[in-house]
């Protein structure tokens, strides 16, 4: 009934419950801003494979614990942690959260996201792959990784390259945080809820369709600054040569200039992979496009700027990150072509783990 609610079995991080027929799946680091890690991705996973069978659950609700926002990513100071260690606990954890993504993408219920305040990285990755995404005025999307030198993963390389023309090629090289409006136009959600309802959305979905429930609080969404750019983003994105991006930016000036300021500031590197990626992810399926992006990440993991940007950003926090090379021309098209040669024995085999459920 959807008025009995059953005691929440959760490890500390992340919290389980089921409401009614609704399973809600909260995360619980809240001063973390609910930053995913190995263990809470591991018990998504386990939990939400559980519901996908159980007959009791209709739906399923993920949101984030305190007042700041979905989740603000994977848990980058524990990657570093990690990578100073040899960086084999996350190449495990990618392995385990790629594999989360894959459910949720094809998850056989209706899959409900609050995408309310900050939804960055693997955020994106536990919310935009659902079928039911609501965004607030208060979201701030984003994948921000070129900032940090990775590039984006989750499966974000996939939702980035079908985003209306060369938006998603912005996004990606400026790591922009974008509002629930122009995460609506980019295609990461579907509808627009004002904050101040989602408490009254999630008890609807205890015992309503999830359809239903949302559309009935659904509003019109305010105009995306991101659409009203899309002419000289357009113009200007569709050189697949990151030099040739930057000249055009300059050109075009205004706006247009002070973003290619913004890109000069990520690692060269991470700017012409993410490039790469998005040129090559056309067409794939998630499961190819999350190996793809496992093969990258590998690579990234074992190279400087990933360790040398999360230093310069949440380590030392002197927002002075020293790239090597320091330069898009010095970023040579072998050592891009390099990030996506096979792994042998390391591959992720989402593709044929899918293909043998």
């Amino acid at each position: 009934m959807a008025g009995k609610h059953s005691e929440p079995s959760h490890t500390a991080e992340v919290l389980f419950e089921r409401r009614g027929r609704l399973g809600v799946v909260t995360l619980n680091r809240p001063k973390a801003v609910n930053a995913l890690t190995a263990g809470m991705a591991s018990a998504m996973l386990e939990q939400l494979t559980l519901w996908a069978d159980d007959d009791a659950v209709a739906a399923v609700l993920v949101r984030g614990a305190g007042d700041r926002g979905l989740c603000a990513g994977g848990d980058i100071v524990a990657i570093y942690r990690d990578m100073l260690d040899g960086g084999d606990a996350t190449a495990a954890f990618w392995a385990e959260e790629y594999r989360l993504n894959s459910l949720i993408s094809g998850y056989p219920k209706p899959y409900v996201a609050f995408m309310d305040g900050l939804v960055l990285g693997g955020g994106v990755g536990i919310s935009a792959h659902g079928s039911v995404r609501i965004v607030t005025e208060r979201t701030r999307m984003g994948m921000p990784e070129t900032t940090i030198g990775l590039v984006p993963d989750v499966g974000g390389t996939l939702l980035l390259s079908r985003s209306p023309g060369e938006t998603g090629t912005h996004a990606a090289l400026t790591g922009a945080h974008l509002s629930g409006a122009d995460a609506l136009f980019l295609g990461f959600a579907d509808y627009f809820v004002p904050s101040g309802k989602l408490a009254e959305l999630a008890e609807a979905l205890e015992g309503e369709a999830a359809d239903a429930a949302v559309a009935r609080f659904a509003e019109e969404a305010p105009a995306s600054v991101l659409a009203a750019q899309q002419e000289w983003i357009d113009a200007c994105y569709s050189s697949d040569d990151a030099e040739e991006i930057l000249r055009r930016l300059r050109t075009v000036g205004g706006e247009a200039a002070e973003v290619a300021g913004t890109i000069e500031t990520k690692s060269p590197t991470a700017v012409k992979v993410a490039l790469e990626s998005l040129r090559r992810v056309r067409g794939l399926s998630l499961e190819e496009a999350l190996e793809q992006e496992y093969r990258v990440g590998m690579r990234f993991l074992a190279g400087p700027d990933f360790r040398e940007g999360i230093r310069a950003q949440v380590v030392d926090k002197d927002r002075n990150p020293r790239w090597q090379p320091a330069t898009l021309a010095e970023v040579s098209r072998d050592a891009v072509e390099s990030y996506f040669a096979p792994l042998g024995d390391r591959e992720l085999m989402l593709s044929k783990e899918r293909d043998n459920v």
